[in-house]
């Protein structure tokens, strides 16, 4: 079966925010209060979206802000398993000694 691309939170902002809603990444980041290069960094998946951001993206569009981090926790930890793959997979889980 193949691999499913890992998104980035950026990726989803713009496809299902910013596209159907028919906003720029500089209105949105006039809007929230944030600079245009945060919100353009974002959307090139060279930017994390921090708490600031989480919460000044769930203001504006009624959503929470523990939905943008967790796209971006999940990104995370895909992006590291990913890296660390055989490293992680080398270790042996713990057994409790029952005596």
């Amino acid at each position: 079966m193949e691999k499913l691309k890992n998104i980035h939170p950026g990726e989803i902002l713009m496809e299902e925010f910013l596209i159907p809603l028919e906003l720029t990444a500089y209105r949105l980041s006039k809007d929230i209060g944030i600079p245009q290069t945060r919100i353009s960094e974002i959307l090139k998946g060279k930017r994390r979206i921090t708490a600031d951001t989480a919460l000044r993206l769930s203001m504006y569009f009624g959503n929470s802000p523990k939905f943008w981090l967790g796209l971006q926790d999940d990104y995370d930890l895909e992006e590291e398993y990913n890296s660390k793959m055989e490293s992680l997979e080398s270790i042996q889980k713990y057994q409790a000694n029952i005596a």
